[in-house]
């Protein structure tokens, strides 16, 4: 049976509540309206509101409170309603969640998983469109990851909630409503996965952009290109022996994000394959992001998101070197 991303990732916070009483729900309208994007729908009614909490608006509050369920054994999982609404609660994250287990030498557990549905394609206002991932996975302590599909979605939230670690889930919000089967077998959670094999050039990437790369490489055929698809799926710590191997045998990779490029994951990719893959390489690593601006209005951000039209002319530049 297919579903889509946002059933699947209420089925997977569903099955780690009834697999543990110690796992909890908390964020702004997450109960009785069952979150903005309806993935907590109907989880107050089945476990309660001592489970699944309507917080204020307040997001280092929410964080601040999770560390202390944390403290006392609890599993909490935040949900922030838009990527940028996270920013308030960069100090409790930083200062306190993906440091706790450091600084008690590690007698301090942060079993603490903070969603964030991130990055554009529907159309909102700014702050409902950031793309943040680069910010969270230079903080060192902290575990972050991207879903790109519904089976993921469903068994990387689980994974995520059973780990020790903290962990900054991002969940891409413009594909909350595509379909997908669920998987029986996962992936570990921090592994990366080859989506498709080819022979011609590399694409990798991430969360909203892998469809938008299984798309391009599709379309790619036409011209005679045969391209492999990574999803990284986890973004720290990266897992690129997938994308290492794939360089080595095409010699050229073409990473793309929608988040802008300097100082960016995408940018760490790339320097990373440059070490590993020097002697391999048939041409420069090439990134196709969004831009070194802010979001821009809801009317221009189809000229700001990298689109299959982007993918393909990096990759004709990547083959023509």
């Amino acid at each position: 049976m297919t579903v889509t991303m946002a059933k699947a990732l209420n089925d997977g916070l569903r099955a780690a509540m009834e697999g543990d009483p110690k796992v909890v729900v908390m964020g702004e309208d997450v109960g009785r309206l069952g979150g903005v994007f309806r993935v907590t729908d109907g989880l107050q009614k089945d476990f309660g509101e001592q489970r699944v909490l309507d917080t204020p608006l307040s997001e280092s509050g929410i964080v601040g409170a999770a560390v202390g369920l944390a403290l006392r054994g609890y599993r909490p999982v935040c949900e922030i309603q838009f990527d940028g609404f996270v920013f308030p609660a960069v100090d409790q994250i930083s200062s306190q969640l993906a440091k706790l287990h450091y600084r008690s030498q590690g007698r301090v557990r942060m079993p603490v998983v903070v969603r964030i549905p991130f990055g554009g394609g529907i159309g909102a206002v700014e702050h409902h469109s950031e793309s943040p991932e680069s910010l969270f996975a230079h903080m060192p302590g902290l575990k972050v990851v991207a879903c790109a599909s519904p089976s993921d979605a469903h068994w990387m939230l689980r994974q995520a909630i059973a780990s020790d670690d903290p962990v900054i889930f991002f969940e891409p919000k413009r594909r909350y409503w595509e379909k997908g089967v669920v998987d029986d077998d996962p992936p570990p959670l921090h592994t990366a996965r080859v989506l498709r094999r080819g022979t011609t050039a590399v694409l990798a990437c991430y969360g909203p952009m892998v469809r938008t790369c299984l798309d391009a490489a599709a379309a790619a055929e036409a011209d005679g290109h045969d391209l492999e698809v990574i999803d990284l799926r986890t973004l720290s710590p990266l897992h690129l022996d997938p994308v290492f191997d794939a360089v080595r045998r095409t010699g050229r990779l073409v990473m793309v994000a929608e988040a802008p490029s300097s100082v960016s994951v995408a940018a760490e990719v790339a320097a990373r394959v440059q070490e590993e893959c020097f002697h391999s390489l048939e041409s420069p690593v090439l990134r196709v992001t969004g831009f070194d601006t802010p979001y821009p209005p809801s009317r221009c951000e189809d000229d700001y998101l990298p689109d299959l039209d982007r993918v393909l002319d990096a990759v004709d530049r990547a083959v023509a070197w």
